[in-house]
């Protein structure tokens, strides 16, 4: 998964406005307590990130 659709995916998730602050505030134990910035600038694939992201935050399916 590309890094645009990723971002792409979290927008229509969480809305334009809350993804970027989800991505930066808030730590998952899906990504070892790490934030998803903090996941994808240790090398996390983004699309590993999404599956974390999908687990926790009850993401429709259609977004997957």
């Amino acid at each position: 998964m590309r890094l645009t659709d990723f971002w792409a995916r979290m927008t229509e998730h969480f809305g334009a406005g809350y993804a970027d602050s989800f991505a930066r505030d808030h730590v998952m134990s899906e990504l070892g307590g790490r934030t998803v910035i903090e996941a994808l600038d240790a090398g996390w694939d983004a699309k590993d990130v999404w599956r974390a992201v999908c687990a926790a935050q009850d993401v429709p399916p259609h977004l997957h």
